[in-house]
């Protein structure tokens, strides 16, 4: 493969075609990726769901609090702090270069608040931090937390993960590992081997409760991504910025951090130059075809296929809405099933519950003690309903995965029914048979879903309560509190059941905007890729035979560039880590020949 140099020149060359083509974005983000790979820079990403403390994590990382964190979700848009000889920081809007601002002014641009779900069009944030950590290539990224109530939010964490070179997951004790962070895992581990799991907030939690959850994340995460994982570090970010309390694991979180850079970066580096050549590599190939299209074809044919197009994209709305109908039956007609199945179960189950409940009260300690014995009937309500969740939930959980499968599947069959309808008019030239798959990562990272296992409820008793508790217990009135305690039981059961359908609810939905927002962007990039082909083909034709046959035969060269870039980033280009530029230029040569 071609050394650091060659990279950097293959993506800049890349990244000259798409600007040729207009496609400005693929253009942007070609160079910044090639400018990073010439520094030798990997991005270490930290994910997770809203809450967890990723901004405080990276802040205790760097050893100063530059990252907005706070109660509410801070981080509107991904972040990339970097080696810098001072703090310093500098961002770039849609559509513009980059500008520096200073370090102060952080805040206005990446927190919740100052820039709500991004209103502002920042497309990356940089912060220069002088920490030796970061001192040999390594780049940290704050995204937004997965899960956040602005969905922007959520968007742009998830459009970021094809960037990621490496990942600090991070999770929680308390709430413990969710469905949405397995669903996300499960995506970030079809990106990247290199993922460092963190559980955070550990002060939070008691150390046998920490085990537990760590233990709980550990077993899921090894279950659904299919390998092991050698340790979840179990840590306190706050405690660390504040230099504070014990250090837990992270001085070993450290070491393997900087473990990551010593074995790992040069690889990780070449990995994102890959990854960016295939990206634009597509693009590109798809925007060729079309301008060869565009000038093997009568004038008037052309201009008239874009006129069809432009209608049938204005037309693609109604069509949308029409498939958004279908979709939202087929949405109706599986959260029917699950909510059927759970009032079933919950009809079954509440019954029996409650007198294993009433027969567990005598064994209820400290009936004298009214406040004692409100937590002692609490907590067996506690663990019946557990103990009558759990086999529910590992039975649901296939009953619902299996469903969501097939949701999924449909919901793909009906987006590739709606594409292959334009395919059929050639309106989608830059492919014979679009389709999107229904195993991509935007789809089928919300096939596989796990349940949360029940939380602890506690509420803070009032001294009116507290009072009134004392003199149950004195006087042997303890109907009350018992009654209490079978409410409390029946909620537990409600609640965690409501929450599985909640959460598989909001996953078909989301489920459902991907698909369409997919289709929307396919069509419009049809759509500019053709009127561009178009000019091209208008701009040659005019002026004759003799200038269209030398744009065909630009296009043909810059197919073999194409191609011969590919080769040299791919399964072919790793087998020889040596290869000098003189087996690059034979190697384009080769293939020149070969097509003409």
């Amino acid at each position: 493969m071609s050394g650091v140099g060659g990279r950097e020149t293959d993506l800049n060359r890349l990244a000259d075609l798409a600007a040729e083509f207009g496609a400005e974005h693929l253009a942007v983000t070609t160079r910044f990726v090639a400018a990073r790979v010439s520094e030798g820079r990997f991005y270490v990403a930290c994910v997770g769901q809203f809450k967890r403390g990723k901004s405080t994590l990276l802040n205790a990382l760097v050893g100063q609090a530059i990252l907005p964190a706070g109660v509410l979700p801070v981080t509107s848009v991904p972040t990339i702090l970097r080696h810098g000889s001072s703090l310093a920081a500098r961002l770039r809007m849609l559509a513009f270069g980059w500008r520096d601002i200073p370090a102060n002014e952080i805040e206005e641009y990446i927190s919740e608040s100052k820039n709500p779900e991004n209103v502002k069009g920042i497309e990356a944030l940089e912060i220069f931090v002088p920490c030796p950590l970061l001192a040999s290539g390594m780049c940290l990224v704050d995204t937004p937390g997965l899960g956040s109530p602005f969905s922007g939010n959520t968007k742009s964490t998830r459009e970021f993960i094809p960037q990621m070179d490496a990942v600090l997951f991070i999770v929680g004790a308390d709430p413990p590992i969710s469905g949405e962070e397995i669903a996300l895992a499960e995506n970030v581990a079809r990106q990247t081997r290199e993922i460092i799991f963190v559980l955070n907030k550990a002060d939070r939690v008691s150390e046998e409760d920490l085990s537990a959850s760590a233990a709980f994340a550990r077993q899921l995460l090894e279950s659904r991504l299919g390998r092991a994982i050698p340790k979840i570090f179990e840590v306190s970010a706050l405690e660390r910025l504040q230099r504070r309390g014990p250090e837990r694991d992270w001085p070993k979180l450290q070491q393997v951090l900087e473990q990551l850079v010593q074995q790992s970066g040069s690889d990780l580096v070449r990995d994102a130059s890959d990854r960016a050549v295939r990206r634009a590599a597509a693009h590109l190939a798809a925007a060729i075809g079309e301008n060869r299209r565009a000038l093997q074809r009568p004038l008037e044919e052309s201009e008239s296929r874009i006129k069809e197009l432009r209608l049938t994209v204005e037309r693609a709305g109604a069509a949308l809405q029409d498939l958004s109908a279908l979709l939202g039956a087929e949405h109706e007609r599986v959260s029917r099933a699950i909510a059927e199945r759970r009032k079933l179960f919950l009809d079954k189950t509440k019954g029996v519950a409650r007198d294993e409940l009433r027969r567990q009260f005598p064994l209820a300690k400290h009936p004298r003690n009214g406040p004692v014995y409100r937590r002692e009937v609490m907590r067996l309500a506690q663990e019946i309903a557990r103990a009558t969740l759990v086999p529910w939930l590992e039975v649901e959980e296939r009953e619902t995965r299996e469903s969501f499968r097939n949701a999924m599947r449909r919901f793909g069959e009906m987006g590739n029914d709606f594409l292959r309808s334009l395919s059929k008019m050639e309106l989608l030239g830059a492919a014979d048979d679009p389709r999107i798959p229904v195993s991509e990562p935007s789809l089928q990272s919300k096939s596989q879903f796990q349940f949360h296992v029940i939380e602890r409820v506690a509420a803070p008793a009032s001294p009116l309560l507290f009072a009134a508790d004392l003199i149950c217990g004195v006087l042997g009135l303890l109907a009350k509190i018992r009654r209490e305690a079978e409410e409390f039981l029946e909620l537990l059961l409600e609640v965690n059941t409501a929450r599985v359908q909640s959460d598989f609810d909001e996953r078909l939905r989301e489920s459902r905007r991907s698909l369409e927002t997919e289709i929307r962007a396919l069509l419009q990039e049809t759509m500019s890729t053709g009127e561009s082909a178009l000019a091209r083909a208008r701009a040659a034709q005019v002026s004759g035979a003799a200038a269209v046959q030398g744009l065909l035969t630009h296009l043909d060269e810059i197919e073999c560039e194409i191609q011969a870039i590919t080769i040299l980033h791919g399964d072919t280009g790793r087998q020889s880590s040596d290869t000098s530029e003189p087996n690059r230029t034979d190697e384009q040569a080769r293939i020149s020949a070969k097509r003409n």
